[in-house]
């Protein structure tokens, strides 16, 4: 699936000239005119694009918020914004923004803007990591151009760590954010996973190239 981008307007026009131009791009569109509808729709975007001024609350404390939880720390937020002050631009990136465009705006610029953040957050259909490449609309993965034969649930897996490189997570959180949280499965599960990923990728879990065990903690995707 492509990625579903969350625009957050409260001016209808603006709104909707967004949504078209980001519709004929071939993105999927969500909407939120007020900071309460994009908190509820956010479990669903690959990545915000946010106005400053909301009538229920400021964008850049909504953004503050989001940045607090860990569900949402690594969604990229592009503010889009007719505050143009270089403080504006400053308070914007410092509480969290991952990139700022002011009003009015190219349509190329955004659109070009949106796809470079995608790329970097590996929500753009594909991630590339030092030899591993990941097809996330074709499931497919191939490791130094060798492909690789993955089940459905290791590569989620695998794409999950991939996607945020350098943290760790532990099982718990693992078995919730890839398996679900109705999941009935046990630390074990993500064991088991982990070494038959491991098997599969040919590394030494002493010297991982990819996978690597923080012992009591839990896992992450070496940088």
């Amino acid at each position: 699936m492509m990625p579903k981008l969350l625009v957050v307007e409260d001016e209808p026009a603006v709104r909707m000239g967004l949504r078209l131009s980001l519709s004929r791009a071939g993105h999927q569109v969500l909407e939120a005119a007020t900071a309460t509808e994009a908190w509820e729709q956010l479990p669903q975007a690959d990545l915000v694009v946010l106005d400053w001024m909301l009538p229920d609350e400021p964008g850049v404390r909504l953004l503050e918020r989001l940045r607090r939880d860990g569900r949402y720390e690594n969604l990229p937020v592009l503010m889009l914004t007719a505050r143009a002050g270089e403080g504006d631009r400053v308070e914007g990136l410092t509480r969290g923004a991952d990139d700022y465009l002011t009003k009015p705006f190219s349509t190329p610029e955004l659109l070009a803007r949106i796809q470079a953040l995608l790329r970097r957050s590996g929500k753009s259909g594909r991630i590339e990591r030092g030899g591993l490449a990941l097809d996330l609309e074709r499931h497919q993965a191939s490791l130094d151009g060798r492909p690789l034969d993955l089940t459905r649930r290791e590569f989620d897996l695998l794409a999950f760590l991939a996607r945020h490189p350098g943290r760790v997570y532990s099982r718990e959180e693992l078995l919730e954010r890839v398996w679900g949280p109705e999941f009935m499965g046990t630390a074990r599960t993500v064991d088991q996973h982990v070494a038959q990923l491991r098997e599969k990728l040919q590394e030494d879990p002493k010297l991982p190239r990819f996978l690597e065990t923080l012992r009591g903690v839990g896992y992450r995707f070496r940088e």
